[in-house]
């Protein structure tokens, strides 16, 4: 598998855009198949989550053009309800389809999903809804084989907002005869941008980015044209590695809202966090402040997914950070890796204990998960000497040329070939 080595101790700085969101692009991929008209998708990301969606619509019959960041979809012959096993155990985010195929088709078939092991993700609240709409579902041997004459519209209560569970619904109820209620929804942009796509297409949503979402079931849809919103854990991501270098900064393609929690933190730490057009500049300063504590939760709160990016820029503020994770059980994998370059930091129960260190040095680790890897790089970014990052395909999931975009900021990286 390829690698990185990077040289750290460089301050970035300069321009770099963020390409469009990832775990928006996939759920609107998803929605793709509800449809028989032509979808043409803009600012969409090249990375491999987004190559094993399009080759699962592709399975199912869609045709599929991409010119460069352009994607352009041909729906009409999809003809096959069953999910390959192949794409699903690689993607978390292909259950989504689920809701989409029994939409179009009244049925589907579809295997339990893989995804980065960074914790137990049960699909239960997906199927409790779809079984509301009036889906059966039989689910022995680890298989999903799923049937409806007719979806109808239900008022559901999710026990908890579940971003998965919430497009799954949405991506079904679209299609459904009558009106559906979705309670204590997931909020994320990226909800209301799959709630903005489909309304393109004709459909009928609304409440997207509340607790409250009211979809009216739509016979048909018609030709789109979409572009995807910004990627906020990205421009996360560039944030705190701007500030752990000593740098400054501008990310472009932003939208300040979505990335409040972020700014926040970074202020806290005494980072200048400027807000202009279209666009975040970080300007970081000598000595960061330590961050008293940060707890992941669903969103408007601190993002689960910035959760790594953030510890590795704590491990070099001035004094003891707290972080707390509440969404997964299992995303400190990186901490072993951030602990061979002399980051100081002990983890009990669900809470890590940060204290920052005057010095990091270049060391060989090992990407487990895709925002861990990125924690890695960001680390490493700000080392002393040479560190050597493998397993990047986990990367290579979220960041599109991640070492590119890097390098244009004047870091040293290099991707190796495995």
């Amino acid at each position: 598998m390829d690698r990185y080595i990077i040289n750290g101790g460089n301050k970035l700085n300069g321009i770099v855009r963020v390409d469009g969101a990832k775990n928006a692009i996939l759920p609107i991929l998803a929605s793709v198949a509800l449809t028989d008209k032509q979808v043409i998708l803009h600012d969409c990301p090249q990375l491999s989550d987004v190559n094993d969606m399009l080759s699962i619509l592709k399975s199912m019959g869609c045709k599929i053009k991409r010119e460069g960041h352009t994607i352009i979809l041909d729906p009409s012959g999809i003809n096959e309800w069953r999910i390959p096993d192949y794409y699903v155990k690689k993607i978390r985010s292909s259950i989504v389809i689920l809701g989409a195929v029994l939409g179009r088709m009244g049925k589907s078939g579809i295997t339990y999903p893989g995804g980065c092991e960074i914790g137990q993700r049960p699909i239960d609240l997906h199927l409790k809804g779809l079984r509301k709409l009036g889906v059966e579902i039989d689910d022995s041997y680890g298989y999903l084989n799923c049937t409806v004459d007719t979806l109808r519209g239900a008022d559901i209560h999710l026990d908890y907002p579940s971003v998965g569970a919430t497009e799954n619904i949405m991506l079904a109820a679209s299609k459904a005869k009558g009106t559906t209620v979705i309670r204590n929804a997931a909020k994320e942009p990226e909800i209301v941008d799959l709630q903005d796509f489909i309304n393109a297409m004709g459909g009928r949503i609304g409440g997207a980015g509340t607790d409250t979402v009211v979809i009216e079931g739509v016979k048909a849809f018609k030709p789109v044209e979409y572009r995807v919103i910004p990627d906020r854990i990205a421009t996360g991501t560039f944030m705190v590695a701007a500030a752990i270098t000593g740098g400054d900064v501008f990310i472009d393609n932003v939208i300040e809202s979505h990335v409040q929690s972020i700014i926040y933190k970074l202020r806290e730490t005494g980072c200048g966090v400027l807000l202009q057009d279209n666009g975040i500049r970080v300007k970081s300063i000598p000595e960061l402040k330590a961050i008293d504590h940060t707890k992941t939760l669903p969103y408007p709160g601190f993002p689960s997914d910035m959760q790594a990016p953030l510890m590795a820029m704590l491990t070099r503020c001035n004094g003891t950070s707290i972080v707390t994770e509440n969404i997964f059980e299992n995303r400190y994998k990186h901490v072993p890796e951030l602990k061979k370059m002399g980051a100081n930091i002990r983890v009990e129960s669900n809470t890590a204990i940060i204290q920052g260190v005057d010095m990091l040095m270049g060391a060989r680790m090992e990407a487990t998960d895709l925002r861990g890897g990125a924690a890695l790089v960001i680390a490493a970014l700000d080392a002393q000497g040479a560190s050597e990052i493998g397993n990047i395909n986990h990367i290579d999931r979220g960041y599109e040329g991640l070492e590119c975009k890097l390098k244009g900021l004047g870091a040293k990286i290099e991707r190796i070939k495995g």
